[in-house]
């Protein structure tokens, strides 16, 4: 981790941080973190492991976890199960699939996810459970929401505004447009550090239990099923192309985080803050791309 760390450190190319969220334009472009944790809970870490971010998108992969524990199968009359092929936040397929997203990690998809929850609760009882099931699975209560970036988010969302209410025509959605909105902006303004974000993935790498406490958090099939979708699906349109080259199901965000999951063998966050053009952490996809390689950890053979 720490070779790599220093490694990334030299690298000229480091992206752009993404600006439509004023608060994100903010961030140090020149940051790196990187955090492996093992199936035995040892810890390897290297960079600015300790730093906290906004894991934005990220946290698709953990409400995806509540809906599924929720509703099972029913959550995919809602939303597909397919890779976009498009933008994050693009309206071009919700008009053409009468306002069903595509899937659940690109924008529409994650805003209908987070319908689903909040259905049967007061938005404030349905962030709260969002942010009580984040600090469970990373074993920190200390994990909060960034009020600051969920404000900026608010102020400036005005595309997700758009694909919420497209999806509300198609009564897609069942709760009142803001309220759904509320949620969904707050949930991706959780700040994390890389080892936080690498506890919380423990149990996509062990079958959906936390191999440290023995607890289960859902149950294999549903481990596997989510681990599918981020190797599909997690990174947009780059999705092909970072499992390609890392080769291990994963979930990118625009603040620049990224968690991979080795299955059987790790949970890995990784969060350099500068974009590629299609939102993903651009030397998060590299590091990970170096470490896969080493340690022989692709999901396709080393």
């Amino acid at each position: 981790m720490k070779e790599i760390a220093a490694e990334m450190a030299q690298r000229p190319d480091r992206g752009e941080v993404a600006t439509y969220i004023p608060e994100l334009a903010r961030v140090d472009a020149k940051s790196f973190g990187l955090v492996v944790i093992g199936a035995e809970g040892h810890v390897a870490a290297g960079g600015d492991s300790e730093t906290l971010f906004s894991i934005q998108s990220i946290s698709k992969v953990f409400t995806l976890t509540l809906a599924l524990g929720r509703a099972g199968n029913r959550l995919w009359r809602r939303v597909g199960r397919e890779p976009s092929g498009s933008p994050f936040n693009s309206i071009v397929q919700l008009e053409r699939e009468r306002g069903i997203p595509r899937n659940p990690f690109i924008n529409a998809g994650a805003i209908a996810v987070t319908d689903l929850i909040l259905s049967g609760h007061r938005p404030r009882e349905a962030l709260g459970d969002i942010l009580r099931f984040m600090q469970f699975v990373a074993d920190d209560p200390s994990i909060m929401i960034d009020e600051a970036v969920a404000a900026s988010e608010q102020r400036t969302g005005f595309r997700n505004i758009a694909l919420a209410n497209y999806m509300k025509s198609f009564d897609v959605l069942e709760n009142p447009v803001d309220f759904t909105l509320g949620v969904y902006f707050h949930h991706c303004a959780i700040a994390m550090s890389c080892r936080q974000l690498a506890m919380a993935g423990r149990f996509l790498a062990h079958l959906g239990r936390n191999p440290s406490t023995g607890l289960s958090v859902v149950q294999p099939e549903s481990a596997r099923r989510i681990n599918a979708i981020m190797l599909m699906c997690g990174h947009y349109d780059g999705s092909g192309e970072f499992a390609y080259r890392v080769g291990l199901p994963g979930k990118s965000g625009v603040g620049g985080g990224v968690l991979a999951i080795a299955p059987g063998k790790a949970s890995i966050a990784v969060w350099s803050p500068g974009l590629d053009a299609n939102g993903n952490s651009h030397l998060g996809r590299v590091a990970l791309e170096l470490l896969t390689k080493r340690m022989g950890w692709s999901i396709f053979g080393a």
